[in-house]
């Protein structure tokens, strides 16, 4: 009897457990998407670099620190450097046009005095040649005359010349020394690396008495108030996605939530290594708390569509086929789908009962 009970049990079981699942459509909107996966980061996130190398002599901040631009963030000793400063700005101070007004004004003097010899051997000269009209002095005297002015008219002549050319010469070096005293300050910066941005510090990667050089960053720096959703986006799906798209956001931090952003900018190079394009958005509703680098999920949504027949993608025989209640494959036309579910735009109506394909 026993043996009996268990046999009808088994039969039952096995009759329930080849039993296929069934659904009828259903009404209901659908939105097509593309997938995208990316990381989140701040606005104007950026990895901060020395341009010189030195050892580091001071760290001024650390993670998490709020630094404002033009805040100073690492300082790199050079003593050499500190020496050629030092130098430019002797240099600059002795080639001064102020400092050097003495040399002008000595200048100024010599043309003064060939400009008074100049009048007065004029004077000479003319009243040689008057005295010579009357037939007194000797033509040795008046050609003696003539050559003492034509000297004193060369010789004030070439003091305006030298006058020029020394102003020439001191303009120059004073532009020049002060030129090199700002190249010299310029060098001088570029051994304090400071904030380009108001921010905050997510990362210091150097620690004090460490090598500094321009291929290896410092630190991380990003605008703590402002992010950036950036996806990597097949090559396929690139000519789909257009600048204010809706995208649907799932962050690993917020397991329970999804956020709304808007497609802001699409990268129009591709990477040759992964084939996809690099495509921005931004947050309509930014979370609560959020950090750089965290991973998310979005479907970039093309277009909706409201009131149409749906049914699970998993009921879908092919492509484009069904499997009615009775066991006959029908052929039907589909429209949108999503990872879910996939629209059926004409080969069977609400009414029908679909069987759910053997796997």
């Amino acid at each position: 009897m026993a043996q009996k009970i268990l046999f009808v049990c088994a039969l039952v079981f096995l009759s329930c457990k080849s039993k296929q699942e069934t659904i009828k459509p259903s009404i209901s909107s659908i939105s097509e998407s593309i997938y995208a996966s990316g990381l989140v980061k701040t606005n104007d996130q950026y990895q901060v670099f020395a341009t010189v190398n030195g050892i580091i002599n001071q760290v001024s901040v650390q993670e998490g620190s709020v630094v404002k631009k033009g805040d100073p963030l690492f300082t790199i000793s050079n003593e050499m450097q500190q020496l050629n400063k030092e130098n430019a700005e002797l240099a600059a101070n002795f080639a001064d046009l102020n400092a050097n007004q003495s040399k002008l004004t000595d200048a100024k003097i010599a043309i003064n005095q060939t400009k008074n010899k100049l009048k007065n051997d004029s004077l000479l000269w003319v009243r040689q040649k008057a005295l010579w009209q009357e037939q007194i002095g000797t033509k040795n005297e008046l050609e003696q005359r003539e050559l003492v002015y034509l000297n004193a008219k060369d010789a004030y002549s070439s003091a305006i010349l030298k006058y020029d050319e020394l102003k020439r010469q001191l303009d120059f070096a004073d532009a020049q020394s002060k030129k090199n005293l700002r190249i010299s300050n310029q060098q001088q910066s570029d051994f304090t690396i400071k904030s380009k941005i108001n921010g905050v510090v997510y990362s210091v990667n150097k620690v004090k008495g460490e090598l500094a050089s321009p291929q290896t960053p410092l630190a991380v720096i990003g605008d703590a108030s402002s992010f950036i959703l950036e996806m990597q986006v097949d090559e396929f799906d690139i000519l789909k996605i257009k600048l204010g798209q809706l995208v649907m956001v799932s962050l690993e931090s917020y397991h329970d939530k999804t956020f709304e952003a808007t497609v802001t900018k699409v990268n129009p190079l591709m990477n040759e290594r992964s084939k996809t394009f690099l495509v921005e958005a931004v947050f309509k509703t930014v979370p609560e708390k959020l950090y750089p680098n965290i991973s998310f999920e979005a479907n970039i949504l093309l277009q909706t569509k409201e009131k149409v027949l749906l049914i699970p993608r998993t009921y879908m025989v092919d492509d484009s086929t069904v499997l009615l209640g009775n066991g006959e494959k029908k052929m039907v036309k589909t429209g949108l789908k999503d990872f879910n579910k996939i629209e059926i735009v004409s080969g069977i109506t609400v009414a029908d009962e679909l069987l759910k394909p053997k796997q």
